[in-house]
């Protein structure tokens, strides 16, 4: 994913050839968008409906492109909704520190769509992370390794690791397919505030920091993932989750494939 030049803050966008052809987007889900700027007042962010089992391919775009422009974007997941951002680009980086309130002492996890993807993410995998995301992914699992060095340290609060996932989200998922690269995939609320699971609940909590917001309906909600940590042949449980100790234990020990 290759970081694009930052809006101005809170400006919605056009799809790129409708800019181009001076148009607007045609998506029924995308007629009458607010923009987050008139004047002086500041709007909510756009909220755009999308099928959590078949999502609108150009609402997926329009959302791709305001990524690729460093904004932050919510969407739903498995568990809760998330802020998807390009990992790469430190200024949609620090714009998610600044929406949440986060504690720049907390890395950011990273959403992926394919064990392959997440290798690239990391340093060196080890052979549990094989076992473990080849039998539960996708799903409620996040894994924590040695993070490539292409990614930024404040996305691993320089601690040189970093979380991935595999959601079982259609809507996340195609959203990763479309922006070209994994997105970033910390909770859409305040930092220290409850998650959310419904677009409503983001709204009132971040409606006026975000550009867009995807409603892709209630999400699961709790449990949320199971936070596993690899180094080398150790693995450890971070977190408590949806995974149990049993089913990470089974994979671990399986026969490789």
């Amino acid at each position: 994913m290759v970081a694009s030049p930052q809006l101005s803050k809170g400006v919605g966008v056009r799809r790129r050839a409708d800019v181009r052809l001076g148009r607007e987007p045609r998506s029924a889900a995308l007629v009458g968008a607010k923009r987050r700027v008139k004047g002086a007042e500041t709007l909510p962010a756009e909220v755009l409906h999308i099928s959590a089992e078949s999502p609108d391919p150009v609402a997926l775009r329009y959302a791709a492109d305001l990524i690729a422009r460093g904004n932050v974007v919510a969407i739903p997941t498995d568990t809760l909704y998330g802020l998807a951002a390009d990992p790469f680009n430190l200024a949609a980086i620090e714009e998610i520190f600044r929406v949440k309130g986060r504690p720049e002492g907390r890395a950011l996890p990273i959403l992926v769509c394919s064990v392959e993807q997440a290798v690239l993410l990391a340093r060196q995998a080890p052979p549990a992370f094989f076992k473990l995301a080849r039998k539960l992914w996708p799903g409620r699992l996040t894994l924590i390794l040695d993070a490539s060095h292409r990614l930024p340290l404040k996305v691993t609060a320089n601690t040189g690791r970093v979380a991935l996932r595999w959601p079982d989200s259609k809507v996340a998922c195609a959203l990763i397919e479309e922006t070209g690269g994994p997105v970033t995939g910390t909770s859409a609320n305040v930092s220290g505030w409850r998650g959310c699971s419904t677009a409503g609940d983001v709204l009132k909590q971040l409606g006026n920091k975000l550009p867009l917001v995807l409603d892709g309906g209630k999400t699961a909600g709790a449990p949320t993932s199971t936070i596993v940590g690899l180094k080398g042949d150790r693995w450890e449980i971070v977190r408590e989750g949806a995974v149990s100790a049993a089913a990470i234990e089974e994979a671990i020990q399986s026969a490789d494939e």
